[in-house]
């Protein structure tokens, strides 16, 4: 394995074409026996930071106008933590009987070993914390957990991208 040692003239190269818009793997095959992880690498080190703009990249692109037809509006359930904003737009909200602001009901807490396929296998806190259990509700039918986390655990990906979950206790 050969190890390049970057001498001056090569790092004023690679300073000239950095500032001349040239990406990372064109400046590598410019100078040669040089990698582009090697070029980013040099360029980080060298606090090298603005670039010239190409004129295609400072312009900003059309955007396609679409029909309005093509769009379609979807409604979407409301969670209970924005009751007020559903009662604005005067949307009517099931009640969710198993949420209760996370808390399980003690009697309803299992252990790993007193877990069955009828119980919510939901963990609840930190597993090395002595307080650590599972949910222990009445699990749905072929799934692992009751229905309110099957509603936290199975959220369709648009979903999870929009609103990130809330950290459970």
């Amino acid at each position: 394995m050969t190890v390049l040692t970057w001498s001056d003239d090569r790092v004023e190269q690679l300073k000239k074409l950095w500032e001349s818009g040239l990406s990372a793997s064109q400046i590598a095959a410019e100078l040669g026996s040089v990698t582009r992880n090697a070029v980013i690498g040099k360029v980080h080190r060298l606090g090298l930071s603005g670039r010239a703009k190409s004129p295609s990249s400072a312009a900003p692109r059309q955007r396609k106008a679409r029909p309005a037809q093509q769009m379609m509006r979807v409604s979407r359930p409301v969670s209970r933590g924005n009751a007020a904003l559903a009662h604005a737009f005067e949307v009517e909200l099931e009640p969710d009987p198993i949420a209760y602001d996370n808390v399980v009901p003690m009697s309803q807490r299992l252990s790993l070993l007193e877990l069955s396929e009828a119980t919510c296998h939901w963990p609840v806190g930190d597993p090395s914390s002595p307080d650590f259990f599972f949910c222990g509700g009445k699990a749905l039918p072929s799934l692992p957990y009751c229905a309110h986390h099957s509603r936290i655990a199975y959220q369709p990906a648009a979903d999870r991208r929009r609103h990130p979950s809330k950290p459970t206790r």
